[in-house]
Protein backbone atom coordinates (compact mmCIF):
# COMPACT_ATOMS: atom_id res chain seq x y z
CA UNK A 1 0.00 0.00 0.00
CA UNK A 2 1.48 3.45 -1.01
CA UNK A 3 2.45 5.72 1.86
CA UNK A 4 0.18 9.21 1.83
CA UNK A 5 2.77 12.04 0.90
CA UNK A 6 2.25 12.67 4.85
CA UNK A 7 3.69 9.79 6.00
CA UNK A 8 6.38 10.17 3.88
CA UNK A 9 7.60 13.39 5.10
CA UNK A 10 7.10 11.82 9.07
CA UNK A 11 9.12 8.85 7.79
CA UNK A 12 11.89 11.00 6.33
CA UNK A 13 11.95 13.77 9.29
CA UNK A 14 11.90 10.56 12.17
CA UNK A 15 14.98 9.31 10.13
CA UNK A 16 16.67 13.09 10.51
CA UNK A 17 15.99 12.59 13.60
CA UNK A 18 17.24 9.17 14.30
CA UNK A 19 21.15 10.05 15.44
CA UNK A 20 22.52 8.01 12.52
CA UNK A 21 24.58 9.35 9.93
CA UNK A 22 24.23 7.72 6.32
CA UNK A 23 26.31 7.91 3.14
CA UNK A 24 24.30 6.66 -0.02
CA UNK A 25 25.49 5.35 -3.18
CA UNK A 26 23.01 4.93 -6.08
CA UNK A 27 23.15 3.61 -9.29
CA UNK A 28 21.30 2.76 -12.32
CA UNK A 29 18.14 4.16 -10.69
CA UNK A 30 16.44 5.59 -7.64
CA UNK A 31 18.16 8.93 -7.31
CA UNK A 32 15.29 10.55 -6.24
CA UNK A 33 16.19 9.42 -2.95
CA UNK A 34 18.44 12.24 -2.19
CA UNK A 35 16.07 14.78 -3.84
CA UNK A 36 13.40 13.33 -1.11
CA UNK A 37 15.82 13.38 1.89
CA UNK A 38 17.21 16.52 1.37
CA UNK A 39 13.06 17.84 0.63
CA UNK A 40 12.40 17.87 4.18
CA UNK A 41 14.23 20.23 6.45
CA UNK A 42 16.81 18.57 8.52
CA UNK A 43 19.08 16.88 6.16
CA UNK A 44 21.81 17.87 7.27
CA UNK A 45 21.63 15.63 10.39
CA UNK A 46 21.71 12.86 8.44
CA UNK A 47 22.96 12.52 4.87
CA UNK A 48 26.84 13.01 4.99
CA UNK A 49 27.45 12.25 1.15
CA UNK A 50 25.18 11.10 -1.97
CA UNK A 51 27.17 9.86 -4.68
CA UNK A 52 25.75 8.81 -8.03
CA UNK A 53 28.58 6.48 -9.82
CA UNK A 54 26.28 6.15 -12.76
CA UNK A 55 28.62 5.21 -15.69
CA UNK A 56 30.20 1.60 -15.57
CA UNK A 57 33.75 3.70 -15.23
CA UNK A 58 32.37 5.40 -12.28
CA UNK A 59 31.18 2.74 -10.78
CA UNK A 60 34.47 0.65 -10.61
CA UNK A 61 36.15 4.00 -9.61
CA UNK A 62 34.04 4.62 -6.41
CA UNK A 63 34.62 0.48 -5.44
CA UNK A 64 38.04 0.58 -6.33
CA UNK A 65 37.74 -2.23 -8.63
CA UNK A 66 35.30 -3.56 -11.72
CA UNK A 67 32.28 -5.85 -9.99
CA UNK A 68 31.62 -9.09 -11.18
CA UNK A 69 27.69 -8.14 -12.13
CA UNK A 70 26.98 -4.41 -12.04
CA UNK A 71 23.58 -5.20 -10.97
CA UNK A 72 23.53 -7.37 -7.80
CA UNK A 73 23.49 -8.18 -4.50
CA UNK A 74 27.23 -8.81 -3.72
CA UNK A 75 27.42 -4.92 -5.67
CA UNK A 76 25.06 -3.41 -3.49
CA UNK A 77 26.53 -4.29 -0.43
CA UNK A 78 30.01 -3.84 -2.08
CA UNK A 79 28.53 -0.55 -2.47
CA UNK A 80 27.00 -0.11 1.02
CA UNK A 81 30.11 -0.78 2.55
CA UNK A 82 32.35 1.67 0.58
CA UNK A 83 30.33 4.80 1.38
CA UNK A 84 30.48 3.76 5.00
CA UNK A 85 34.06 3.73 5.12
CA UNK A 86 34.05 7.16 3.19
CA UNK A 87 31.78 8.64 5.51
CA UNK A 88 33.86 6.91 8.47
CA UNK A 89 37.36 8.95 7.26
CA UNK A 90 34.90 12.27 7.50
CA UNK A 91 33.08 11.92 10.94
CA UNK A 92 34.36 12.23 14.15
CA UNK A 93 35.16 8.44 15.71
CA UNK A 94 32.02 6.41 17.10
CA UNK A 95 29.38 8.61 15.15
CA UNK A 96 27.00 5.97 14.47
CA UNK A 97 26.75 5.62 10.45
CA UNK A 98 24.82 3.62 8.03
CA UNK A 99 26.34 3.17 4.31
CA UNK A 100 23.88 2.40 1.60
CA UNK A 101 23.83 0.67 -1.40
CA UNK A 102 21.76 0.44 -4.12
CA UNK A 103 21.87 -0.74 -8.11
CA UNK A 104 18.84 -1.11 -10.28
CA UNK A 105 18.12 -2.87 -13.84
CA UNK A 106 15.35 -0.93 -15.07
CA UNK A 107 13.31 0.04 -18.19
CA UNK A 108 16.11 1.49 -21.35
CA UNK A 109 15.66 2.53 -24.31
CA UNK A 110 16.83 -0.43 -25.35
CA UNK A 111 15.01 -3.67 -24.92
CA UNK A 112 16.11 -5.44 -21.31
CA UNK A 113 16.43 -9.10 -22.27
CA UNK A 114 16.38 -10.00 -18.20
CA UNK A 115 14.55 -9.12 -15.18
CA UNK A 116 13.82 -5.44 -14.14
CA UNK A 117 15.10 -5.70 -10.46
CA UNK A 118 16.49 -3.55 -7.83
CA UNK A 119 19.44 -4.22 -5.08
CA UNK A 120 19.93 -2.62 -2.25
CA UNK A 121 21.72 -2.65 0.97
CA UNK A 122 22.61 -0.77 3.76
CA UNK A 123 26.29 -1.61 5.87
CA UNK A 124 26.17 -0.47 9.70
CA UNK A 125 28.00 -1.59 12.49
CA UNK A 126 25.79 -4.36 13.05
CA UNK A 127 26.73 -5.57 9.40
CA UNK A 128 25.17 -5.91 5.75
CA UNK A 129 21.36 -6.41 5.23
CA UNK A 130 20.14 -6.92 1.96
CA UNK A 131 16.45 -6.48 -0.30
CA UNK A 132 15.82 -7.17 -3.59
CA UNK A 133 12.88 -7.05 -5.52
CA UNK A 134 11.97 -8.02 -8.94
CA UNK A 135 9.18 -6.36 -10.83
CA UNK A 136 7.04 -7.30 -13.33
CA UNK A 137 7.94 -6.35 -17.15
CA UNK A 138 5.78 -3.48 -18.52
CA UNK A 139 3.35 -2.56 -15.88
CA UNK A 140 5.29 0.55 -14.73
CA UNK A 141 7.17 3.00 -17.70
CA UNK A 142 10.82 4.44 -16.45
CA UNK A 143 9.59 7.34 -14.38
CA UNK A 144 7.15 4.84 -12.49
CA UNK A 145 9.91 2.19 -12.01
CA UNK A 146 12.54 5.01 -10.66
CA UNK A 147 9.63 6.04 -8.48
CA UNK A 148 9.57 2.96 -6.77
CA UNK A 149 13.23 2.49 -6.44
CA UNK A 150 13.51 5.56 -4.62
CA UNK A 151 10.57 4.76 -2.30
CA UNK A 152 12.48 1.60 -1.99
CA UNK A 153 15.80 2.85 -1.26
CA UNK A 154 14.00 5.19 1.50
CA UNK A 155 12.27 2.26 3.25
CA UNK A 156 15.39 -0.15 3.73
CA UNK A 157 16.95 3.23 4.67
CA UNK A 158 14.62 4.26 7.22
CA UNK A 159 14.66 0.23 8.79
CA UNK A 160 18.69 0.75 9.04
CA UNK A 161 18.66 3.90 10.83
CA UNK A 162 16.60 2.50 13.87
CA UNK A 163 12.80 3.86 12.16
CA UNK A 164 9.81 1.79 12.36
CA UNK A 165 9.23 1.58 8.50
CA UNK A 166 6.99 -0.61 5.99
CA UNK A 167 9.29 -3.57 4.48
CA UNK A 168 9.88 -2.23 0.79
CA UNK A 169 7.24 -5.63 -0.49
CA UNK A 170 4.41 -3.24 0.80
CA UNK A 171 5.28 -1.26 -3.14
CA UNK A 172 5.35 -4.59 -5.19
CA UNK A 173 2.10 -6.06 -6.72
CA UNK A 174 1.40 -9.99 -5.49
CA UNK A 175 3.21 -11.18 -8.56
CA UNK A 176 6.62 -9.28 -7.78
CA UNK A 177 9.44 -10.91 -5.51
CA UNK A 178 10.79 -9.38 -2.77
CA UNK A 179 13.43 -11.01 -0.62
CA UNK A 180 15.87 -9.67 2.17
CA UNK A 181 19.35 -11.03 3.78
CA UNK A 182 19.65 -10.08 7.52
CA UNK A 183 23.24 -8.43 8.90
CA UNK A 184 23.45 -12.01 10.56
CA UNK A 185 24.67 -13.68 7.19
CA UNK A 186 27.33 -11.52 6.63
CA UNK A 187 30.68 -13.44 7.68
CA UNK A 188 33.69 -11.68 10.06
CA UNK A 189 35.05 -10.12 6.38
CA UNK A 190 31.69 -8.64 5.79
CA UNK A 191 31.44 -7.05 9.43
CA UNK A 192 35.19 -5.92 8.85
CA UNK A 193 34.29 -3.81 5.86
CA UNK A 194 31.27 -2.87 7.46
CA UNK A 195 33.14 -0.83 10.14
CA UNK A 196 31.73 -3.08 12.59
CA UNK A 197 35.27 -4.54 14.02
CA UNK A 198 38.77 -3.08 13.81
CA UNK A 199 40.37 -6.41 13.46
CA UNK A 200 39.92 -10.19 11.87
CA UNK A 201 42.42 -12.86 11.64
CA UNK A 202 42.25 -15.53 9.10
CA UNK A 203 43.89 -18.93 10.09
CA UNK A 204 45.73 -20.87 7.62
CA UNK A 205 43.23 -23.57 7.68
CA UNK A 206 40.60 -20.80 6.32
CA UNK A 207 38.80 -19.55 9.93
CA UNK A 208 37.88 -15.97 10.28
CA UNK A 209 38.06 -15.00 13.98
CA UNK A 210 37.68 -12.03 15.73
CA UNK A 211 39.75 -13.23 19.27
CA UNK A 212 43.17 -14.06 18.15
CA UNK A 213 46.24 -12.81 20.29
CA UNK A 214 48.20 -9.81 18.93
CA UNK A 215 51.31 -11.59 16.89
CA UNK A 216 54.50 -10.18 18.27
CA UNK A 217 55.59 -9.72 14.68
CA UNK A 218 53.73 -8.54 11.87
CA UNK A 219 54.61 -7.96 8.27
CA UNK A 220 51.87 -5.40 6.67
CA UNK A 221 51.25 -5.28 2.48
CA UNK A 222 48.72 -5.40 0.14
CA UNK A 223 50.05 -8.75 -1.52
CA UNK A 224 48.81 -8.06 -4.76
CA UNK A 225 50.06 -11.10 -5.49
CA UNK A 226 52.16 -12.68 -3.01
CA UNK A 227 55.42 -14.02 -4.05
CA UNK A 228 58.16 -15.86 -2.78
CA UNK A 229 60.41 -12.33 -1.56
CA UNK A 230 57.50 -12.11 0.78
CA UNK A 231 57.57 -15.17 2.20
CA UNK A 232 61.22 -15.54 2.26
CA UNK A 233 61.40 -12.43 4.57
CA UNK A 234 58.79 -13.39 6.55
CA UNK A 235 60.69 -16.62 7.16
CA UNK A 236 64.12 -14.60 7.43
CA UNK A 237 62.68 -12.31 10.37
CA UNK A 238 61.20 -15.43 12.45
CA UNK A 239 64.40 -17.14 11.76
CA UNK A 240 65.74 -13.83 13.39
CA UNK A 241 63.74 -13.35 16.04
CA UNK A 242 62.61 -16.77 17.09
CA UNK A 243 59.18 -15.25 17.00
CA UNK A 244 56.25 -15.74 14.69
CA UNK A 245 55.24 -13.88 12.18
CA UNK A 246 51.64 -12.86 10.61
CA UNK A 247 51.10 -11.14 7.55
CA UNK A 248 48.54 -7.81 7.38
CA UNK A 249 46.47 -6.56 5.48
CA UNK A 250 44.42 -3.41 5.60
CA UNK A 251 41.22 -3.42 3.73
CA UNK A 252 40.91 0.38 3.92
CA UNK A 253 43.90 3.10 2.12
CA UNK A 254 44.91 6.42 2.98
CA UNK A 255 44.66 7.75 -0.96
CA UNK A 256 42.80 4.44 -2.37
CA UNK A 257 39.04 3.42 -2.77
CA UNK A 258 38.36 0.23 0.04
CA UNK A 259 39.18 -3.72 -0.89
CA UNK A 260 35.80 -4.68 -2.45
CA UNK A 261 35.07 -8.37 -0.02
CA UNK A 262 35.68 -10.68 -3.34
CA UNK A 263 38.95 -8.91 -3.68
CA UNK A 264 40.15 -9.57 -0.13
CA UNK A 265 39.11 -12.98 -0.38
CA UNK A 266 41.14 -13.58 -3.02
CA UNK A 267 44.41 -11.96 -1.31
CA UNK A 268 43.48 -14.11 1.92
CA UNK A 269 43.20 -17.71 -0.22
CA UNK A 270 46.92 -17.06 -1.33
CA UNK A 271 47.91 -18.23 2.55
CA UNK A 272 45.93 -20.98 2.74
CA UNK A 273 47.93 -23.52 4.90
CA UNK A 274 50.79 -21.63 4.63
CA UNK A 275 50.37 -18.38 7.72
CA UNK A 276 47.83 -16.48 9.32
CA UNK A 277 46.55 -13.14 7.75
CA UNK A 278 45.54 -10.00 9.96
CA UNK A 279 43.02 -7.96 8.21
CA UNK A 280 42.83 -4.89 9.58
CA UNK A 281 40.90 -1.33 8.75
CA UNK A 282 44.13 0.42 9.93
CA UNK A 283 46.43 2.01 6.97
CA UNK A 284 48.34 3.92 8.94
CA UNK A 285 50.90 2.48 11.24
CA UNK A 286 49.69 4.54 14.12
CA UNK A 287 46.74 2.97 13.57
CA UNK A 288 48.13 -0.99 13.40
CA UNK A 289 50.02 -0.02 16.49
CA UNK A 290 46.21 0.49 18.52
CA UNK A 291 45.46 -2.56 17.44
CA UNK A 292 48.76 -4.64 17.76
CA UNK A 293 50.48 -3.15 20.93
CA UNK A 294 54.01 -3.92 21.58
CA UNK A 295 54.54 -5.66 17.68
CA UNK A 296 57.23 -5.52 15.86
CA UNK A 297 56.61 -4.51 11.95
CA UNK A 298 58.20 -5.40 9.60
CA UNK A 299 58.84 -2.94 6.42
CA UNK A 300 60.61 -1.74 3.21
CA UNK A 301 63.58 1.16 3.48
CA UNK A 302 61.11 2.97 1.13
CA UNK A 303 58.24 2.64 4.12
CA UNK A 304 60.73 3.75 6.78
CA UNK A 305 61.50 6.77 4.73
CA UNK A 306 58.04 7.73 5.00
CA UNK A 307 57.76 7.04 8.73
CA UNK A 308 60.02 9.69 9.27
CA UNK A 309 59.08 12.16 6.34
CA UNK A 310 56.23 15.08 7.60
CA UNK A 311 54.81 14.96 4.09
CA UNK A 312 53.27 11.91 4.94
CA UNK A 313 51.55 13.54 7.53
CA UNK A 314 49.99 16.57 5.73
CA UNK A 315 53.22 18.19 6.12
CA UNK A 316 52.56 18.39 9.94
CA UNK A 317 55.54 18.15 11.33
CA UNK A 318 54.09 18.18 14.80
CA UNK A 319 51.56 14.77 13.44
CA UNK A 320 54.37 13.25 12.42
CA UNK A 321 56.50 13.73 15.66
CA UNK A 322 53.43 13.14 17.98
CA UNK A 323 52.71 9.60 15.74
CA UNK A 324 56.72 8.35 16.40
CA UNK A 325 56.43 9.14 19.91
CA UNK A 326 53.31 7.29 20.80
CA UNK A 327 54.36 4.14 18.58
CA UNK A 328 58.10 4.04 20.47
CA UNK A 329 56.34 4.98 24.28
CA UNK A 330 54.03 1.93 23.22
CA UNK A 331 57.15 -0.51 22.53
CA UNK A 332 57.09 -0.81 19.08
CA UNK A 333 59.98 -2.02 16.75
CA UNK A 334 60.59 -1.28 13.07
CA UNK A 335 62.40 -4.11 11.24
CA UNK A 336 63.38 -2.73 7.69
CA UNK A 337 64.52 -4.72 4.61
CA UNK A 338 66.92 -3.46 2.30
CA UNK A 339 64.86 -2.62 -1.76
CA UNK A 340 66.47 -2.77 -4.72
CA UNK A 341 64.93 -0.06 -7.35
CA UNK A 342 66.32 1.72 -10.47
CA UNK A 343 68.38 3.78 -8.40
CA UNK A 344 70.43 0.29 -7.04
CA UNK A 345 70.15 -1.18 -3.54
CA UNK A 346 68.68 1.14 -0.57
CA UNK A 347 69.16 0.13 3.15
CA UNK A 348 68.17 1.74 6.43
CA UNK A 349 71.25 3.25 6.34
CA UNK A 350 70.86 5.70 3.10
CA UNK A 351 67.85 6.88 4.92
CA UNK A 352 68.40 10.35 7.30
CA UNK A 353 66.81 9.33 10.67
CA UNK A 354 66.43 11.69 13.18
CA UNK A 355 68.27 11.06 15.97
CA UNK A 356 65.42 10.86 18.79
CA UNK A 357 63.77 8.12 16.57
CA UNK A 358 66.84 5.97 15.74
CA UNK A 359 66.12 3.29 18.46
CA UNK A 360 62.44 2.68 16.46
CA UNK A 361 64.26 0.83 13.88
CA UNK A 362 66.28 -2.01 13.60
CA UNK A 363 68.15 -3.32 10.05
CA UNK A 364 67.35 -6.63 8.37
CA UNK A 365 70.71 -7.46 7.08
CA UNK A 366 71.46 -7.62 3.08
CA UNK A 367 73.81 -10.84 3.59
CA UNK A 368 70.28 -12.47 5.28
CA UNK A 369 67.73 -11.12 3.16
CA UNK A 370 67.87 -9.89 -0.57
CA UNK A 371 65.16 -10.79 -3.25
CA UNK A 372 64.56 -8.38 -5.87
CA UNK A 373 61.07 -8.60 -7.25
CA UNK A 374 58.03 -6.30 -7.36
CA UNK A 375 54.14 -6.97 -7.31
CA UNK A 376 54.04 -4.44 -9.64
CA UNK A 377 56.25 -6.60 -11.78
CA UNK A 378 54.16 -9.54 -11.14
CA UNK A 379 50.91 -7.48 -11.76
CA UNK A 380 52.37 -6.49 -15.34
CA UNK A 381 53.75 -10.00 -16.20
CA UNK A 382 50.57 -11.22 -15.64
CA UNK A 383 48.53 -8.82 -17.85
Amino acid sequence: MPLTDAAWRSLIGAMHGSGRKASLAITGGGSGAIAELLRIPGGSRLLVEAQVPYDENALSAFLGAAPAQYCSAETAAAMARTARLRATAMLPPGSDIVGLGATAALVSDRPRRGEHRIHVATASAAGIAHCTASLAKGRRDRAGEEDLTAQMVLLWLARACGVDAPLPSALLGPDETFATTTPADGDAIDLLLAGAHPRVTALPDGQLTLAAAPPPVVLPGSFNPLHHGHETLAQVVQDMRQLPVAFEISVTNVDKPPLAAAVVRDRVAQFAWKAPVELTSAPTFLEKSRLFPGTAFVIGVDTAERLVAPRYYGHDEDRMHGALETMGRAGHEFLVAARAGSDGLRTLRDISLPHRYADLFSEIPETAFRVDVSSTELRAQRK
